[in-house]
């Protein structure tokens, strides 16, 4: 055979060879694949099996717990169950027995009604006849006995009365003395605010004499606009070194005090620089009144205040009452309110917020014929605040009606910051005119002789004539000179009344 044609068998048979080999080896290794496959099956089957038997126990497990449980409530309820049954078989029991007493109770009461009425009609027969036999030995007639009877019947319970009434107000005076000087020794002790004083009028200081005429300025035309643009009146006279600034409204007379100074050390003295300080202190004002408003708010811990309330109540730190700081004062009634009110049990918060609104009158900008307490409510009224807040600015004077305990603690609140020493300034024109007006009260009343008003009008001693007075009407007489004087007249603290009447008989031995 030609060795070319080996050369194309050989190849030929090479091919068929590989692909036979290729073949087997494929058909092997899929084999191989499908067993393996096979194997991870049967495991992945037995797994399963494995695991749905663990979930069935497991599940088998907690349903038992639950069923266990489930019986022990039962048990549990049922026991519950039987505790209030007997209970409650007890307690009808015991309403029977009781539903018995009753029974048994009202046909005792039906007896001895009945007994009470035929002693009732008995009594009632005697009665008639000893009546009979009365008005025959004393010749007077039933209506005429009676008269008698209760006539000396009132005399004696009069007499008796006003024993019991005298007795029982010495005791409830002492006891209620004591607690109250208790609460307010406890509540003035612990303020002690400043007492500041202020006047119409202020003096400032000048470096020199020759500076008076650069205010007074040419022609006047410096003093008019800073007389203009303050609204006060600048008073230059002989006093050396000094001009008075005079002005009823006290926050207009500090921004002239403070414009004035500045100008002074500013040296430049103009209408245009006294328009340009004057506008700038005013504006530091407002800003200092909005301040010292939020300052005492910050003090007595009070929150949520209208921004107009605020500044009403700065202003008030510009503002005096017979000398007295009203702002100062306010604070001062604020924290004895509350603490009269943290010792009766009333409410602090309301007692505060009304004391230190209670001047708030006092502040406002427009003129109004009405009093500072009309005002101060109206105002109150206007911000929002509460019904009892305005009722206790509204009565804090007695204008109208205290309609709250707290409305009372704000009367005794302010009593107490005017009344104490050094608080207040009065004139002696006014404070003659209150001790007159004293005395002239308790004289007007019939069987007072005489009356004097002593310890700068806090007590009045009063002279009774014994033979227009008895003994027994001494108290009701001092009673009613008492709230004569708290309906005419407005004075700080308390006034004290002390009764004198004796019997003075002269006799002469000869």
């Amino acid at each position: 055979m030609p060795t070319w044609i080996w050369f194309i068998i050989l190849p030929v048979v090479g091919i068929v060879l590989g692909w036979i080999i290729r073949w087997l080896y494929a058909r092997f290794q899929l084999s191989a694949s499908e067993q393996k496959a096979e194997r991870v099956k049967q495991d992945a089957i037995r797994e399963a099996e494995a695991q749905k038997k663990e979930i069935l126990l497991n599940a088998k497990d907690e349903l038992i717990r639950e069923r266990n449980q489930q019986e022990r409530e039962n048990r549990e309820r049922r026991a519950e169950i039987q505790r209030y049954e007997a209970r409650l078989n007890k307690k009808e029991e015991l309403l029977e027995e009781r539903a018995a007493q009753f029974e048994k109770s009202e046909k005792e009461l039906a007896d001895q009604k009945n007994a009470m009425v035929k002693r009732e009609e008995f009594l009632s027969k005697q009665e008639e006849m000893y009546r009979t036999e009365l008005e025959k030995i004393s010749g007077l007639s039933a209506q005429e006995a009676k008269d008698l009877i209760i006539k000396n019947l009132e005399n004696e319970a009069r007499h008796d009365a006003q024993a019991l009434i005298n007795k029982i107000e010495q005791e409830a005076q002492l006891t209620a003395e004591k607690k109250a000087k208790d609460i307010l020794i406890t509540t003035i002790q612990r303020i002690a605010p400043e007492t500041t004083s202020d006047i119409t009028v202020t003096t400032v200081s000048l470096p020199s004499d020759e500076m008076k005429g650069r205010i007074i300025g040419r022609e006047g035309r410096n003093i008019r606009t800073l007389e203009t643009l303050t609204g006060v009146d600048i008073i230059i006279d002989d006093t050396p070194e000094a001009v008075v600034i005079s002005c009823f409204d006290p926050v207009r007379k500090e921004i002239a005090k403070e414009a004035l100074e500045r100008l002074i050390s500013d040296g430049r003295i103009h209408p245009a620089r006294i328009e340009e300080i004057v506008q700038k202190v005013t504006h530091e004002v407002q800003n200092k009144i909005y301040e010292e408003g939020e300052k005492a708010l910050f003090d007595l811990g009070i929150h949520n205040m209208n921004t107009e309330g605020i500044r009403a109540l700065g202003r008030l730190y510009f503002r005096t009452s017979y000398g007295q700081n009203v702002l100062t004062h306010s604070k001062e009634v604020a924290m004895a309110a509350s603490m009269i009110a943290a010792e009766i049990g009333a409410d602090r918060e309301l007692a505060k917020r009304a004391a230190i609104l209670h001047d708030i009158g006092k502040g406002a900008e427009n003129d109004s014929d009405q009093n500072h307490a009309e005002v101060g409510a109206e105002m109150a009224r206007k911000m929002g605040e509460n019904a009892a807040v305005i009722n206790a600015i509204a009565a804090h004077h007695n204008d109208v009606e205290a309609t709250s305990l707290e409305a009372i603690i704000v009367q005794i609140a302010d009593a107490i910051s005017a009344s104490r020493p050094g608080a207040r300034k009065e004139t002696i024109d006014n404070y003659v005119k209150r001790l007159e007006n004293l005395e002239a009260i308790a004289e007007g009343f019939n069987g007072v002789e005489k009356a004097y008003a002593i310890q700068a009008g806090r007590e009045l001693r009063i002279l009774v004539n014994n033979e227009k007075v008895p003994d027994g009407e001494v108290k009701e007489l001092a009673r009613s000179i008492a709230k004569q004087i708290e309906t005419d007249l407005r004075y700080p603290g308390r006034i004290r009344l002390t009764m004198i009447r004796e019997t003075r008989i002269i006799e002469y031995a000869r």
